[in-house]
Formats: structure tokens, sequence, C-alpha cells
């Protein structure tokens, strides 16, 4: 569980009754939420089963689901993602606000990653009885992020958190994922590091709904006033991701705190235009039907490669393809096999 002690689940057991699971998420009981938030990354059968179950009977409460900011927050590793969000979070705490923060790590699964690293680096934020932190691994596939991180968001809304920080790590496709999923994309950027643009890819920046230098606080500040001038003038041949909104650049300092408020008044000032022009509506609609087809390619592939007749050839076609024998084009021949063979998924067409 995460946060100060507040209230905490009296629910015993691996796995609970969908009631209780329902109950306890709706009352913001942290236990039950943590628990069911693993409900929904578990890859067992019988728990996406009840996982499926539990979000149909939670999307009808959306007194709060409907109206909740979802923020990602992007950057190179070094940024100071950590630190950041923990300053940003107690300032929207301070404001009345409940905060959940979701990390996302594909590569948490083959890394190791850290359960407890984001709680001791958001010591503050994770103590306080407004906030919710979870670490949680994707299991190495985007289509895990698009699914586990939608559902855990859901979870979080239905619990009464109504601000939900989505972090990435590091930069890559699955900042486009996370992009697709949040209201808001805020792009962290460090300055004094030689090319400003180093290591941000262009396909990032046009994603960005804001981008921010960090760390300007001591001798650093003047060098983050002119990487904001730098970042300013590439914007301009980028292809803003909205045509209402321009992306503003600012500079800011977790550590001091300097320029927090001002983004947070950033947001709310997109949320306002967008709901104006009607792009707010029309962008959860599109979140929606690219999550769908994102767990459809996942599923489709999962159970694809859980056919024994691919089972059995993947090692040695993997092989053939990573020397250099055949290449990915004929590789993918010989898993798909000849043309007009079928497979059978395990999919029910309605009638």
């Amino acid at each position: 569980m995460t946060g100060s002690e507040g209230k905490t689940s009296r629910f015993r057991g691996r796995r609970l009754s969908l009631e209780r699971y329902k109950e306890g998420v709706l009352a913001g009981d942290r236990g039950v939420l943590a628990r069911a938030i693993t409900l929904v990354e578990s890859t067992l059968g019988e728990d996406r089963r009840l996982a499926r179950r539990l979000i149909f009977e939670i999307i009808p409460h959306r007194n709060v689901m409907a109206t909740a900011q979802r923020v990602g927050i992007s950057g190179v590793p070094g940024v100071g993602k950590s630190t950041f969000i923990e300053s940003f979070g107690m300032h929207v705490v301070r404001r009345g606000h409940r905060v959940a923060v979701l990390t996302v790590d594909p590569s948490s699964s083959r890394t190791g990653g850290s359960i407890l690293g984001d709680k001791t680096r958001m010591a503050e934020l994770a103590c306080s009885a407004s906030a919710f932190i979870r670490p949680s691994p994707a299991a190495g596939s985007l289509g895990g992020v698009a699914r586990n991180t939608r559902e855990a968001m859901l979870l979080c809304e239905a619990a009464g958190y109504d601000v939900i920080v989505v972090e990435t790590v590091g930069v890559g496709q699955s900042e486009t994922v996370v992009a697709e999923m949040v209201d808001f994309f805020l792009v962290l950027m460090l300055a004094g590091a030689g090319d400003e643009l180093q290591g941000i890819k262009r396909g990032i920046l046009e994603l960005a709904d804001l981008l921010a230098v960090n760390k300007a606080d001591g001798e650093n500040r003047m060098a983050a006033t002119r990487a904001r001038s730098q970042i300013q003038n590439a914007l301009h041949l980028m292809h803003p991701r909205s045509e209402a909104w321009v992306v503003p650049v600012m500079t800011c300092s977790a550590q001091t705190e300097s320029g927090i408020a001002e983004i947070w008044l950033k947001i709310g000032d997109h949320r306002r235009l967008m709901q104006e022009s009607g792009e707010w509506q029309s962008r959860r609609e599109e979140q929606r039907i690219q999550c769908m087809w994102r767990m459809i390619e996942e599923s489709l592939l999962e159970r694809f490669c859980g056919q024994e007749e691919v089972k059995a050839t993947i090692a040695g076609v993997e092989a053939m393809v990573r020397n250099g024998t055949i290449g990915p084009e004929e590789g993918m021949d010989r898993l798909l096999g000849e043309e007009g063979r079928s497979w059978d998924l395990g999919i029910q067409v309605p009638q």
C-alpha cells in the first residue's frame, strides 16, 4: 500500500470477490485499490476474467472518472521526473485534489525494476493521505502498457483520485502509447548538455502539450533560459498535437518549486480550451478506440504464440533471422505458414 496509512483493507486472501473489490475501490480503500490493480496486471485467465467484470462494474460510476485530469510525464533519464512529480503532486494536493501516480516501465520485467524505488524518491508525496503511488511493470509489452495502465487509471479515478499522473521511464515507443491515453502530455528536458534536443525524438516533441526545462536553478538557470529559447525555435519546424493549442515552453525547478504552479495553471488553461473546442471529448473517444486496438493486437499475438506448432518453431526461426540465414520477412512466412493456413486463436464471432 502507498501513501500514509489512511484507509486500510479489511479484506484478506489472495483474491477477493467481485463485490469486495468493487466496494473497496469505490470507498477509496487504498489497500483494495492496490490489490485491484494487481488483479488487472495479472495474466492468469481467471484473474483477467474477474478484472474485466470489475472494470465493467465500476465504469458506470463516472462522477469522478468523467472529470479527472490525466497527465502523462516523460523525459530522458536523469531529467528529474520523480523529483518533479513529487513537487508537482504536493502542489496539486495542497489545492484540494487527490493525486494518483502510475509509473510505466515496459522493460521492468527484464531489468527487475524497483517496486519501492518510486516511494523512496517521492517520500513526501508517498506519505500524503491524498496521494497514491503505484509502480507497475508492463510485462515488456506495449500492449501491456495500454491495457494495464488504462485499467489502473479507471480504478484510481473510481477510488476518487481526480488527478492521474502517468510517468514513463525513458523516451521511446512507450511514450507514444502513454500520450494516447492522457489528456495532457508533459515532456521534461535538461539544459547544459550541449545539444538541448539530444536524446529527444521529434515524434515525442510533437506529442507534447507542454515542454519544461527542469533543474532551472542555481548556476543552471541561465543555461535553462537559453535552452528554452532554442526549443521554442525548434518547435516552429514541428506539427503541433492540436491546432487549437500553442505548445508552451517553460523553465522549472522541482527543487525550489519554481515554475510548478505555472505549469499547473497551463494544464488548466489547456483543459478549458480543449473542452471549448470539443477536442477534449473527441480525444477521450479516440483514446478508447486506440486502446481497444492495441489490446486486440496484444491478444492476437499472445494467442498466436501460444499455438503448440508455433511454440515449437519460434526458437529455430529466430535463430536463423538473428544469424542472417533468412530475412525477417521469410521468418514471418515460416511462422505464419503457407498462404491459406488457418490458426485456431480461440476467437468466437458473435452471431
